[in-house]
Formats: C-alpha cells, sequence, structure tokens
C-alpha cells in the first residue's frame, strides 16, 4: 500500500510537440484574414518545431548556459570572443533559416512578408527569446542601411541570406551575416545626443566616408554579430556609423569587450560594453543627422519589442490554462472553477488583444501606412509591453508553487517580461514620443483615428471610447502622455477585437477595457460574460 503515495498523480502532462501557431487560433486567424491560406500553412510547418521537445530543450539549454566572454588568448593577445552554447545556434540557424531576420526586405518577398515575418517572430520566440535580439537588430538594420545606397547593395544579401554561420569572419567569405547596434552610452541612455564618442575623418567626409571611433558604449547588442550600426559625435554632430566586426581584408576592427552584461533576464542573449579606440567605420547617411538616419531602425526595432511581449503573453497564457485544464482541486478541475476561469479569460483577453494589435502593425509596413505606423507602434510599443509583466506574472500564479520552479519555465519567462518595455526608450520615452507626434504630425493622428473608427457601430461602448478619444488627444500634457497613450491603445485594440476577433471576445473586452467595469488585477471581469468560450479558445487543444 505505501507504494501508492509515491505515485505522480494529478499533474499536468508536459505541453510537448504542438503546433504553436495553429494552436494559437488568433494569431492562426489574423494571418489567414491578411494574408490567406498559403502563409498559414508555411507557418504551421514552424508551429509544429516550436512545440518539439527538441526545441524547447534548446531554450532551457541557451539560457541555463549563458555566453561567456574571453578577452584574450592564452599568449595574452586581445581576442574579445563571446562562446556561446550549441542551443543558441541551433535556435538561430532556425530562425535564419525561417527568413525572420531579413526575409521581408528580399528580392523576392511578396506583398505579405512584413506579416509573415511577425507571425513567425511571435511563434518562435516563444521558444526562447534571447536569440531574438540579434534577429531583431538583423531585421532593423536593412531600412537603415538604405541611406547609402552602397552600403546597402553590399550588406544586404548577407544580412538577408537565410544560411546562418555562427562565427567571426570576413564578411564577403561568410554565407550569411548578422547585424547589432550600439547606441547608449554610460551618461545618457536614451538621451543619445549627449554620447561622447568621437568620429574623426579619414577622407573627405562624402557619403561612405571612413572614419576613426573613440569612445564607449554601455549597452552593445549582439556583440558577435558581423555588422553594428553605432552613433558618435563627427565634426557636424551626431553622426551613424557602420562598423563592421571584422574587415574585408580578414584582420579584426577594434572592438574591445569590457565585460558581458549581468541580467536579470534575456540571458542567453549577450549584451556587452564595448570600448571603441580608432575603431574603423563607414559613415551612414549625412553628416550631423545620425538620430533621422537610425530612426527607421529604431521604429523596426520597437514593432519587435510588441512581438516578443505578445509571445511572452500568449505563452504564459499556454501554460496557465494548459496546466488548468489538466490540474483538479477541491473536486474538480481548475478550469471548472468560475473564478480561475475569470483569471485565465482576462489574460487570454490580453493576449489576443496584443495579437490583433501587433499583426495590424505589420501590415502597416506591408501596405506602406507611414502616418499610422509613425503613431500605432508607438503606442503599441508602450501599452503591450507594460501589459507582459503583469500577464507573465498571473499566469505563472496560476500554477501555483508549480509555476515558480524553474522546470515549469515560467519563470524564465516572468524574467524576460520587462525587457521589451525597457528596450528600445522605456514606458516614459515611448509615450512622450505618442505626445511629440499628436503635437507635431496630424497626419498621423488622422491615420489613427481613421483607423479607430473602422470598429465604430459594433459595440456602444466602443463608440463612446471613439467619442471621447479626439478630445483626449487634443488636451494631451506631458504629465497625462502615460494615461493618454493608454486610453488610444484600448481603443484601437478594441476597434480591431470588435472587427475581428468573435462577439464573447470583443464584448469582454469592451466590458472590462472601454466600459470600465474592471478591477486592478487579473480575474476581475464583470459577470455574464462567456469565459468559458475565452479559456477554451486560447488552450491548445482546447480546455474540454
Amino acid at each position: 500500500m505505501s507504494g501508492h503515495t509515491h505515485e505522480v498523480t494529478n499533474q499536468a502532462p508536459p505541453l510537448v510537440d504542438y503546433d504553436v501557431f495553429t494552436a494559437d487560433r488568433a494569431l492562426r486567424e489574423a494571418v489567414q484574414r491578411y494574408d490567406g491560406v498559403p502563409a498559414v500553412e508555411e507557418l504551421a510547418a514552424l508551429g509544429v518545431r516550436a512545440g518539439s521537445e527538441e526545441a524547447q530543450r534548446w531554450g532551457a539549454e541557451a539560457n541555463a548556459h549563458p555566453p561567456v566572454l574571453r578577452t584574450h588568448d592564452r599568449y595574452g593577445n586581445r581576442v574579445d570572443e563571446v562562446g556561446f552554447h550549441p542551443a543558441w545556434h541551433e535556435l538561430l540557424r532556425v530562425a535564419v533559416d525561417a527568413g525572420l531576420h531579413g526575409s521581408p526586405w528580399g528580392p523576392d518577398a511578396g506583398p505579405s512578408a512584413h506579416l509573415r515575418r511577425a507571425a513567425g517572430f511571435v511563434v518562435w520566440s516563444q521558444v526562447e527569446a534571447g536569440h531574438g535580439c540579434p534577429v531583431s537588430m538583423t531585421y532593423a538594420a536593412v531600412p537603415a542601411l538604405r541611406a547609402d545606397p552602397a552600403i546597402a547593395a553590399e550588406w544586404e544579401p548577407r544580412l538577408q541570406s537565410r544560411s546562418y554561420e555562427g562565427r567571426l569572419g570576413t564578411p564577403g567569405g561568410k554565407v550569411g551575416c548578422l547585424a547589432g547596434m550600439g547606441m547608449t552610452e554610460k551618461q545618457g541612455g536614451s538621451d543619445v545626443r549627449s554620447n561622447t564618442t568621437r568620429a574623426v575623418p579619414l577622407t573627405s567626409g562624402r557619403a561612405g566616408g571612413e572614419f576613426l571611433l573613440t569612445g564607449h558604449k554601455w549597452f552593445c547588442s549582439a556583440p558577435m554579430s558581423d555588422l553594428f550600426l553605432v552613433l558618435a559625435q563627427a565634426p557636424d554632430g551626431l553622426t551613424c556609423f557602420v562598423v563592421p566586426w571584422v574587415l574585408e581584408d580578414g584582420t579584426r576592427n577594434v572592438f574591445r569587450i569590457q565585460r558581458l552584461k549581468d541580467k536579470l533576464g534575456n540571458r542567453s542573449n549577450a549584451s556587452a560594453e564595448l570600448e571603441l579606440d580608432g575603431t574603423w567605420a563607414r559613415r551612414l547617411g549625412p553628416e550631423g543627422r545620425g538620430v533621422p538616419t537610425i530612426i527607421e531602425m529604431v521604429t523596426m526595432t520597437r514593432l519587435d519589442c510588441v512581438l516578443g511581449s505578445t509571445a511572452l503573453m500568449r505563452q504564459a497564457v499556454v501554460q496557465a490554462s494548459h496546466h488548468a485544464a489538466h490540474r483538479s482541486a477541491f473536486g474538480s478541475r481548475l478550469v471548472d472553477k468560475p473564478l480561475m476561469r475569470n483569471v485565465l479569460a482576462d489574460l487570454a483577453i490580453e493576449a489576443e488583444a496584443a495579437t490583433a494589435l501587433a499583426m495590424r502593425l505589420a501590415t502597416a509596413f506591408d501596405h506602406g501606412e507611414r502616418d499610422l505606423r509613425r503613431l500605432a507602434v508607438a503606442v503599441g510599443k508602450y501599452w503591450v509591453c507594460k501589459r507582459a509583466p503583469l500577464v507573465v506574472g498571473e499566469a505563472l500564479e496560476c500554477l501555483g508553487g508549480n509555476g515558480y520552479v524553474e522546470e515549469s519555465g515560467l519563470p524564465r519567462l516572468y524574467r524576460e517580461a520587462p525587457l521589451n518595455s525597457i528596450w528600445e526608450g522605456s514606458g516614459n520615452v515611448s509615450a512622450l514620443d505618442v505626445l511629440r507626434v499628436l503635437q507635431r504630425e496630424q497626419a498621423a493622428v488622422d491615420a489613427f483615428l481613421a483607423e479607430c473608427e473602422l470598429g465604430r457601430g459594433a459595440d456602444a461602448r466602443l463608440d463612446a471610447a471613439l467619442n471621447r478619444l479626439p478630445k483626449v488627444l487634443a488636451d494631451a500634457a506631458e504629465e497625462d502622455a502615460r494615461r493618454v497613450t493608454e486610453q488610444m491603445a484600448l481603443t484601437l485594440q478594441g476597434s480591431l477585437l470588435a472587427r475581428h476577433a468573435p462577439a464573447y471576445v470583443s464584448d469582454a473586452f469592451a466590458a472590462s477595457r472601454l466600459d470600465g467595469d474592471w478591477g486592478r488585477a487579473p480575474g476581475t471581469l464583470p459577470r455574464g460574460l462567456n469565459t468559458t468560450a475565452i479559456v477554451d479558445r486560447a488552450t491548445p487543444g482546447g480546455a474540454g
């Protein structure tokens, strides 16, 4: 009889070997809505891989064995190399093969290339978030490189290649390259105009002219990439530069990694403090116009912040709903208990709203909707990234003590959750960017309002929010920037869900987020909503 006490019962089975894409009904429907069946079939293959036991093991191993810096070889020569676990390279190999880095910029990119890439990024980021940094940097670097056609012609084919080669080497001799960036410095952070790194010209200063850079970078993303975009003070002001790690003659550029950051999360990825000392660089864009040159790269990486946070929330909801569908307490399954179902439904609504917004932002890049994306990306970056830590933390609690142990995977998601709100402009930076657009770019405001108005007539609560919004925008002051940005995000998400989501989802969103019948914590949805259908929609295979 004593053996019965050692039987493992009432535990959720491992969530492995499932199709991450197909199980995400909100994501699948968005892709089909904007691009059709072929994209769905293509992404399902990536979804199967993302849900495999092998891929999940790669994610765990890459974080259990973070990168290691080797500054010198055994003889005392400076080498500045960062070593990664093999799992890191496997994750990147799949991402590059899927075109998550540069495919939308290639000559064979289709009309929905950014949408497909965005959906794939959400799917594959659920396996492991850290390796998404060089993937995102590479994706975002291309539009900035196009400020100089000669540089773009040289580097774009390398950054668009679907072959991954995880070693340093002569760029022209590699089958594929990745990009990173070095913008912030110790004294400035987001205030890049205070940068002190100096750029001394070697040539006459013509387009693509050569410079030597001297200074430091406090946060260099993906320091083992092949190419970096760097800001430095040239004679005529802050300027953007292209810095290759290895020069075309095979010699290494001066790229001294002082240390790797010991970060809260994102531990599989290397972020470095970097010293430049006579480092060779080529100017990108006009001298003194560094911020306008780099701004398109910032916009693209902000899009990826939205995508990355969407992925974190979706995976957290998946883990919580799967657990609740299989775990019993006090005589019934957790998912059948009204209060737990309220929590899960609230989290699922948040993840679906983020998905709807993220995919709409991606289509704005496909359709060339510059005015809409100028404002909507900043709004989405602020709000979706702010919601991720709350959603992941509550999802972890749904598993109780089981969620607090590393094997569950939830602690890794939780440590990762704050990152995207900080990266490429913290909450205040994003909200103030929204405020600047409201004050200076009426075309962007008009495009944003027009997008929201497409949902008018679907729900009286949405209509009321639409009626309030113009006055809210017109009266915005700096101290209101966060509140205004939040209202913009909720109205846009409400409009998207009213148009595209099942009625039981859009109804729950409007009742809570737009009508104000909502508490301060998840799980405070009002009575009368179809929480059973919401949770079933969010659970892989259904909640049963």
